[in-house]
């Protein structure tokens, strides 16, 4: 699996939204994720990046600034995201760290001038950690595995 993959499922995993009781850690949680959602199918780098940790490490090792890199040029590549995500737990082993797994669908048209049979379509299985940092909810690490072909 290249960078370029890494980054973008690290993205996409981002973005993943559902509901839960509000003001719980679980709601919190879930809230910073759908932000992702928006801010990642608005193609907004600074939206995406502002829910990312500066310790952020990817499941290779990679950084923020690297999955910044990635993002600036996937947004330029991909035109159009779209995401179908399915949340399989959310997890609290401390009180300032949650764990989510979560089955991601990514959709995207890949240029500008794509037909609309010019598509790429990716699934992964995502595994994200969470920290509580000055009040707000980080990605602190993201791994994940493409289970499409």
């Amino acid at each position: 699996m290249n960078l370029r993959t890494i980054a973008a499922a690290t993205l996409l995993a981002l973005v993943v939204s559902a509901c839960g009781p509000s003001g719980t850690p679980d709601a919190q949680v879930r809230a910073v994720i759908a932000r992702g959602e928006g801010a990642a199918e608005a193609r907004d780098i600074s939206g995406v990046m502002d829910l990312v940790s500066p310790t952020f490490q990817d499941g290779r090792g990679g950084s923020r600034d690297d999955l910044k890199q990635y993002l600036r040029g996937y947004f330029v590549t991909h035109q159009s995201i779209h995401l179908l995500m399915r949340v399989d737990s959310v997890e609290f082993p401390y009180s300032d760290m949650a764990k989510v797994s979560l089955t991601l669908g990514t959709l995207g048209r890949e240029t500008a001038g794509a037909s609309a049979f010019d598509l790429a379509a990716d699934v992964h299985e995502v595994e994200l950690e969470l920290q509580l940092e000055d009040g707000e909810w980080r990605v602190t690490r993201a791994s994940w595995q493409s289970t499409s072909g």
